[in-house]
């Protein structure tokens, strides 16, 4: 199917922000597509003013996410490796029918929510009046390390996905449920409870939109929501 004029002026807006690497490398199909479907998300937060760059991976990738965000001069990467990469395709086609591009919205938007905390200097950084919980006992200092950075990891993911629903709820009301549903299902595949992905606590108390409030930015609607589950993610 030939692409709309409007769909491929938003394209080449996108591709403004794609990395000179990228450009002489040349963008595969599938990468276009990614690029297409995150463009909605990428052009609000240029116009929002916020610093955002979309990385092309030229090399094959094959353990990498198949998109990912990078902090470096102050500036946010959205990195996409998916080349050489089989989860890149093995995600595009778990895509929910229908709502493919929105899907693609939800996980750059998701990204963006790691972006704001970057760039307000609160990564990894709980609210005030919060504490983590003790580490377990009987853990070797390296594994009390890499406990303490799974939590952290865990919180941030779960601030992600609650912006990604802020933003579904605020653009695509209408497929809030079934994109609501198919975040649940991605988090619950292969999920090991407690680990740096399993955001169930904060996706399951988004269920009903009206959780999300009425705040006109998707950042401050998912913070009070970020904040209860919190409360549950540290007793």
């Amino acid at each position: 199917m030939k692409k709309s004029f409007a769909a491929l002026a938003a394209l080449a807006a996108a591709l403004t922000v794609v990395s000179t690497t990228a450009h002489a490398a040349g963008l595969t199909p599938l990468e276009q597509r990614w690029i297409a479907g995150m463009t909605p998300v990428l052009q609000h937060a240029r116009t929002a003013g916020m610093p955002v760059d979309v990385v092309v991976q030229p090399q094959d990738a094959p353990e990498a996410a198949p998109l990912a965000l990078g902090f470096k001069d102050g500036r946010c990467k959205f990195v996409l490796s998916l080349r050489g990469n089989p989860e890149g395709e093995a995600t595009t086609q778990r895509l929910p029918a229908g709502l493919e591009d929105s899907a693609l919205e939800l996980m750059a938007a998701h990204e963006l929510g790691h972006c704001r905390r970057y760039l307000d200097g609160a990564w990894f950084h709980l609210p005030a009046g919060f504490s983590t919980t003790p580490v377990p006992e009987g853990l070797s200092p390296d594994l009390q390390r890499a406990y303490l950075s799974m939590k952290s990891v865990r919180r941030e993911e779960g601030y992600g996905d609650l912006v990604a629903l802020g933003w579904t709820a605020q653009r695509h009301p209408d497929q809030y449920a079934a994109l609501h549903s198919w975040l649940m299902q991605e988090r619950s595949r292969d999920l090991l409870p407690g680990s740096h992905h399993d955001t169930l606590t904060w996706i399951k108390l988004v269920r009903d939109p009206k959780a999300l409030g009425s705040a006109p930015s998707m950042f401050e609607a998912a913070l009070p929501v970020w904040q209860s589950g919190l409360h549950i993610d540290e007793e």
